[in-house]
């Protein structure tokens, strides 16, 4: 899952992801001389590609994790809208930001996801207009691939505020794997698809949600968002003991090692509410009642007895259904799925099985976001050939998952000339001034 991390935000596929990092308010929307240029091939073909992720635009300043940044974005957006070597921005998921809500604040207003995501352009009217004037222009292809923090946000809500875009999504709703035009060794997604806590879950909470596909993260980070808001508050209740089923039982152990989860993931980020006390508003995605922490944490009456769950009852149980729903290549295994579910080393990890060493695939670039980790990692695939992962790290205004925050990532194809090579590229726009990361290369 990217899940949520951050003592100050989340993405809970790892747990946590903040904000702070300031824009300035310069006028200038080129380059400087002195600066990079990172969307320049030194020719006059429009063929690079530009990937940027996890902006996470709220519709209330208040607790959105994107506000100090969006100047520095709206200013990188538009030096992409003026480069004439650029063919297409992909943004690959979390966007829009529908989880990273208070858990006590209903999240439509008592509205729908259409308002709310108008409202989400309307509290973020530069950056939504940057975008816009890019698709407009028809110069550079837009293409938005989903998130798990717009999971459950349909094409026709991002439609209304981004008529035109390019929507690369699965036949289900909250994923997608996208190959750019002429560029099918690329593969761009999300990431969440591989991560127990965020990956879509349409066969859990069936009874009480009927139709929902929000996994368990979606409940963690309303909780992180309300630790946020209430600052770091002294925790408001304790968590009761839970112990190994003394049966053995193995469906036991994995609920066991869930719970384990939900306990560091509590421990670490306190609220000031009582765990009984239904304050988690829901109205979203087929729930419609309030929750407390205690419907989400597995419990037990007595020491060594039956372990019990009231939301996501057997969702250890169901995961390799899941996986082959949510179309996992190579299956992941249960129990390394939810240890690993806080770790972006795990999503890494994901990008290489499930593509490089991956034998039915032929990918040699593979980019996900997910981890607000940015990062280039070379391999080899399974025939021994260069591989090459990237991560585009994140725009939300502190990061506390990694050092620096508004990332993105570019590549410039190879040519014909049999000496070219494609380069990826990882740049980061802190202070409003280009700096290169990382890069590395490679000829398919």
């Amino acid at each position: 899952m990217r899940i949520i991390m951050k003592k100050i935000s989340m993405c809970f596929m790892l747990f946590l992801l903040s904000a702070l990092s300031s824009c300035s308010n310069s006028d200038s929307t080129g380059p400087a001389d002195s600066e990079i240029n990172p969307f320049s091939n030194g020719g006059n073909e429009r063929n690079m590609l530009v990937v940027i992720s996890d902006i996470h635009l709220g519709a209330d300043t208040s607790y959105a994790e994107c506000n100090k940044n969006r100047g520095a974005l709206e200013k990188l957006l538009k030096q992409i809208r003026e480069a004439p070597n650029v063919k297409e921005l992909v943004i690959a998921g979390d966007l829009l930001d529908e989880w990273f809500v208070p858990a006590t604040i209903d999240t439509y207003q008592g509205k729908d996801q259409a308002d709310f995501v108008r409202r989400i352009a309307t509290t973020n009217k530069g950056v939504i207009n940057a975008i816009n004037n890019i698709i407009q222009d028809s110069n550079i292809f837009v293409t938005y691939v989903p998130g798990n923090h717009d999971l459950t946000i349909t094409a026709a809500s991002v439609e209304l505020i981004l008529p035109g875009i390019n929507q690369a999504r699965d036949a289900e709703l909250g994923l997608g794997t996208y190959s750019p035009a002429n560029y099918p060794k690329i593969a761009i997604e999300h990431g969440h698809r591989y991560n127990f806590f965020c990956a879509p879950d349409p066969i859990s909470n069936q009874v009480a949600a009927p139709g929902t596909i929000l996994p368990p993260g979606y409940f963690f980070t309303r909780i992180a968002a309300l630790h946020v808001t209430q600052h770091d508050p002294i925790p408001g209740d304790t968590l009761d003991v839970v112990t190994k089923n003394t049966s053995g039982n193995e469906s036991q152990d994995l609920l066991l090692a869930y719970r384990k989860l939900w306990e560091w993931a509590i421990n670490y980020l306190p609220i000031e509410n009582k765990f009984d006390e239904n304050m988690i508003v829901t109205n979203i995605d087929g729930f419609v009642g309030n929750y407390s922490v205690n419907d989400l944490l597995p419990h037990q009456t007595i020491a060594g007895g039956l372990i019990n769950v009231n939301l996501y009852d057997g969702i250890q149980d169901t995961w390799d259904q899941r996986q082959a729903l949510n179309h996992v290549a190579v299956n992941i295994p249960v129990l390394q799925a939810i240890a690993n579910s806080a770790k972006s080393s795990e999503s890494d990890l994901q990008a290489t099985t499930q593509y490089f060493l991956n034998t039915e695939s032929d990918k040699r670039i593979v980019i996900f976001g997910h981890t607000h980790d940015a990062k280039i990692i070379a391999s080899e695939d399974h025939e021994g050939q260069k591989a090459i992962y990237a991560n585009t790290g994140t725009w939300i205004d502190s990061n506390s998952v990694a050092a620096t925050t508004m990332n993105f990532v570019v590549v410039t194809p190879q040519d014909a000339d049999t000496s070219s090579q494609t380069y990826v590229r990882l740049y980061n726009f802190e202070n409003e001034v280009v700096t290169k990361m990382d890069e590395d290369s490679l000829r398919y």
